[in-house]
C-alpha cells in the first residue's frame, strides 16, 4: 500500500475516533443544557471560526490564498446543504424524537448507500469483497449497537418519522461523498471546509437564533462548555479536516465503511470509563468491523479492475498463434 493510502487510513480512521468519542460527550452535554439545535449552531459557527483563523494563519505564514470562482463557490453552498446542514439537522431532530437504538441502527446504513450512489453515479463496481466488507461492517456495528441498548435497559420508544430523518442524513452524506469528490480533491481542505461551514451559518443561524439567545450561559457548569468545546474543535474542525484529506486518496465507499468506527468507539469508552461492559460479544463485533473496514478498502477500484483487463487482453493477444 502507498504512503499516501495509509496516510489516507490513518487520517479517517482518526476523524472516526473522533466522532465516536463526541457521541457519549456530546450527549452529555446536552442533557446539562445545551439544547440539540443549540449544539448544532455551536458546531457550525465554531467550525466556521476554526476554519477562518486557519485559512488567515496559512496566509500568514506565506501560503499563497487559494481563489475560489463563482462556479465552485456554488459548489460549496451544496457541499454544505448535504454534508452538514441536511445531515445535522435531520439527524439531530431524528434522535430527538426516536430511540437512540433506532437511530444508531439507521446510521448502518450510509455505507450501503454509498456504495450504491458510487456504483451508479461514478461506475464504481460492485466487488463481492466490497459486498462482504460492508456486511461483516454493519454486523459488527449492529452487535455493539445492539449489546450496549440491552445492557443498559433502554425503555425508549422508536418512531418512523424520527427513524426516517436519521435515514434521511446518511443519504444526505452519502451524496456529498459521491457527488463531491472533484471538488474536494480540487482545493486545500482549509478553503473547501471554509467555504462549506461559511454556507451552513447563512442558512442555519436564521433559523437557531432564537434558541441560542434563550440559553441560560451563567446557569450551565464548565464541564457542560468543555464538552461543547470538544464536539466543535475536535468532533467537527479537526474531523472534517482529516475527511477532507482522506477523501482525496480514497473512495467514497472506504470513506463511508470507517462510520463503523463510530460505536466501536463508544463501546470500548464506555468499557473503560465502566459505563459499559466488554465482553465476548463486543470482541467479535469489533474483529467484524475492522475486517468490513479491511475487506472494503481492498476491493478494486474502476480504474484497477480496467488496468487488469487491458493487461489479460495483452496477454491473450500475445499468446495467440500467429
Amino acid at each position: 500500500m502507498k504512503r499516501e493510502n495509509i496516510l489516507a487510513h490513518l487520517f479517517i480512521g482518526m476523524a472516526g475516533i473522533f466522532w465516536g468519542l463526541m457521541s457519549p460527550i456530546g450527549k452529555d452535554a446536552m442533557l446539562h443544557g445545551i439544547g440539540g439545535i443549540d449544539m448544532v449552531s455551536f458546531r457550525v459557527m465554531g467550525a466556521c471560526l476554526c476554519f477562518w483563523l486557519a485559512s488567515l494563519l496559512m496566509t500568514a505564514t506565506g501560503q499563497k490564498q487559494e481563489k475560489v470562482p463563482r462556479r465552485d463557490l456554488l459548489k460549496f453552498f451544496l457541499v454544505a446543504m448535504f454534508s452538514v446542514i441536511c445531515n445535522q439537522c435531520c439527524y439531530t431532530i431524528g434522535l430527538s424524537i426516536t430511540a437512540p437504538t433506532n437511530a444508531s441502527i439507521m446510521t448502518t446504513t450510509m455505507p450501503i448507500i454509498t456504495m450504491i450512489l458510487a456504483a451508479l453515479v461514478l461506475k464504481e463496481p460492485i466487488t463481492s469483497k466490497k459486498v462482504l466488507g460492508i456486511a461483516a461492517g454493519v454486523s459488527g456495528a449492529l452487535i455493539l449497537i445492539l449489546s450496549s441498548t440491552s445492557s443498559k435497559g433502554s425503555a425508549a420508544e422508536g418512531n418512523i418519522l424520527g427513524d426516517l430523518l436519521v435515514v434521511g442524513a446518511q443519504c444526505s452524506f452519502a451524496i456529498y461523498l459521491t457527488f463531491f469528490k472533484h471538488i474536494v480533491q480540487r482545493y486545500h481542505a482549509v478553503t473547501v471546509m471554509k467555504w462549506t461551514f461559511t454556507y451552513a451559518c447563512l442558512v442555519i443561524l436564521p433559523f437557531s437564533f432564537r434558541h441560542l439567545s434563550a440559553i441560560p450561559f451563567a446557569e450551565i457548569g464548565t464541564k457542560t462548555w468543555l464538552e461543547t468545546g470538544f464536539v466543535v474543535f475536535f468532533g467537527t474542525f479537526l474531523a472534517y479536516i482529516l475527511m477532507i484529506k482522506a477523501q482525496k486518496t480514497l473512495r467514497p465507499t472506504v470513506v463511508s465503511i470507517y462510520n463503523y468506527v463510530q460505536p466501536t468507539v463508544a463501546c470500548l469508552v464506555s468499557a473503560i470509563t465502566g459505563l459499559g461492559v466488554f465482553g465476548w460479544s463486543q470482541a467479535i463485533a469489533i474483529v467484524l468491523v475492522f475486517t468490513g473496514v479491511y475487506l472494503v478498502s481492498i476491493s478494486k477500484s474502476r480504474r484497477e479492475l480496467k488496468i487488469e483487463q487491458r493487461r489479460l487482453q495483452k496477454q491473450e493477444s500475445s499468446s495467440e498463434p500467429e
